[in-house]
């Protein structure tokens, strides 16, 4: 039996760095599962500084991700609620919104990806395009 009081500091550490990679690489198969389902799908994106998108999740490599047919949501408001959690479940309330054309193809760094109900995507895809005030 190891007495974890005569271990030394290089052996802990090494024991660390085993587990470490383990649990790294289930993360790595779960992200890459999720996101498996998501390609094709129709996704809120919500960035670090250029807003929050909706659009077919084309690609996915670490943070960047493509979408197809997206459009920014400039400003929203849910249906029911105040999140995009809400929002990708009730879709927007579209006379309090302002969501922009379409672009056929457009690359973003996520910090977010949110699967969304037909109903989001119906309030979304219908929208008018804003125009400027």
């Amino acid at each position: 039996m190891i007495d974890i009081n005569d271990l030394t500091l290089r052996q802990i550490n090494q024991i660390s760095s085993m587990a470490s990679v383990k649990t790294d690489i289930s993360n790595d198969i779960n992200k890459k599962d999720i996101c498996k389902d998501l390609l094709g799908k129709y996704v809120i994106i919500r960035t670090y500084s250029a807003g929050v998108h909706a659009g077919f999740l084309s690609e996915k490599s670490g943070n960047e991700v493509i979408l197809k047919d997206s459009r920014r949501l400039w400003r929203w408001k849910c249906n029911k609620g105040i999140s995009l959690s809400d929002l990708s479940v009730y879709g927007i309330d579209a006379s309090n919104s302002r969501i922009a054309t379409k672009i056929d193809l457009l690359w973003l760094e996520a910090i977010e990806i949110i699967p969304v109900t037909e109903i989001c995507f119906k309030t979304i895809s219908e929208a008018p395009i804003a125009e400027a005030e």
